[in-house]
């Protein structure tokens, strides 16, 4: 006897609050292991992937989203290759297609194992019928679908081997920020939580703020100055030190305040512990500049989201269910396997 709708939401919405109220004994455990796992992943970035997941994990959200799709019961397995530069980052897709009623097929990232594997042995002991749905493996084959993410490289190699299964193959992405000048200090604030959370290793890091002719960037030198604890992680700082390093040998202008390099650059994506920032001087010019990046921008982030399509500052790192990487829905690709 399969699971129905009605019990994968269940299943799911108790995941939630089994993730809610999780015991401070348990949480360190599960920091210990997911450290030894991967030294990027310390307690904040945990604490902060569980808390994004948990929000929607509410048996109304997951109606609300499910119910605007029409999951039919025929089960198929489908292969995901999953990322591993943040915490549980690949937790949507499974979340989509265990709640569809499809099975999954798992190559976890390395870096990310424990916490993968230990969130799966929570839903199977909410619900045993899932043991049937998920399985890790090493090598992907036999499957029906696949969801890959990876590098730009990496893609590369997935739509070698992947081409013919139907798939989505997510390559790099990475986000924005749109300053005017009117930004009151909160909303730089907000901007930094955009910036450092997860050390900037997610896709939906701001890696580049574009900013009006003759910004003060003392101003947001001054607002993220906050954030200057992230400086003791070893590995950040072996980023910073080591580009700041480089600027300097090759004699490259930069701003630097003691744990974040700024550099005018009209590229878009920026190492760990630098944030490019470009010049605009029209809304047009800028709607031109960004259309043409438009296949690498996850999100773009503006005071309270006031550009169109964006999210207010500090609300990057917050997605919603149906906000679908690379603005592909994951839910339709699945509906559509027949």
């Amino acid at each position: 006897m399969h699971m129905n709708i009605q019990q994968r939401i269940e299943a799911f919405s108790q995941l939630g609050n089994k993730i809610r109220n999780i015991s401070e004994e348990e949480f360190e455990n599960l920091c210990i292991h997911a450290r030894n796992n991967n030294s990027w992943f310390v307690e904040t970035s945990i604490k902060h992937a569980l808390n994004g997941i948990n929000q929607f994990l509410t048996k109304s959200d997951l109606e609300h989203w499910t119910s605007k799709y029409s999951l039919n019961n025929n089960s198929k397995t489908i292969g995901i290759v999953m990322a591993g530069n943040i915490p549980l980052v690949g937790f949507h897709d499974l979340l989509c297609i265990l709640i569809s009623g499809h099975k999954a097929m798992i190559k976890v990232s390395s870096q990310d194992e424990y916490l993968m594997k230990h969130i799966c042995q929570l839903l199977i002991e909410l619900n045993a019928d899932f043991k049937e749905q998920i399985t890790f493996v090493d090598r992907l084959a036999n499957m029906d679908a696949i969801i890959a993410t990876g590098s730009d490289n990496t893609s590369r190699y997935f739509e070698y081997y992947f081409s013919k299964y139907p798939n989505i193959i997510r390559r790099n992405r990475t986000s924005i920020g749109i300053l005017t000048g009117e930004e009151a200090d909160e909303d730089l604030k907000s901007l930094g939580d955009d910036i450092f959370t997860y050390f900037g290793l997610g896709c939906r890091n701001v890696s580049k703020i574009f900013i009006p002719k003759g910004y003060n960037l003392n101003k947001f030198f001054e607002a993220v100055e906050q954030f200057n604890e992230i400086r003791h992680h070893h590995k950040y700082n072996n980023n910073y030190e080591y580009n700041k390093s480089i600027y300097l040998v090759n004699n490259e202008k930069h701003l630097d305040n003691g744990f974040l390099l700024l550099k005018e650059s009209t590229d878009l994506v920026s190492p760990i512990s630098v944030l490019y920032y470009e010049y605009y001087e029209i809304d047009k010019a800028l709607r031109q500049t960004l259309s043409k990046f438009e296949e690498k921008i996850q999100c773009i982030v503006s005071k309270k989201g006031s550009w169109a399509g964006s999210l207010p500052f500090g609300q990057a790192q917050c997605p919603n269910l149906d906000d679908y990487a690379d603005n592909v829905d994951t839910m339709k690709f699945i509906e559509s396997l027949k």
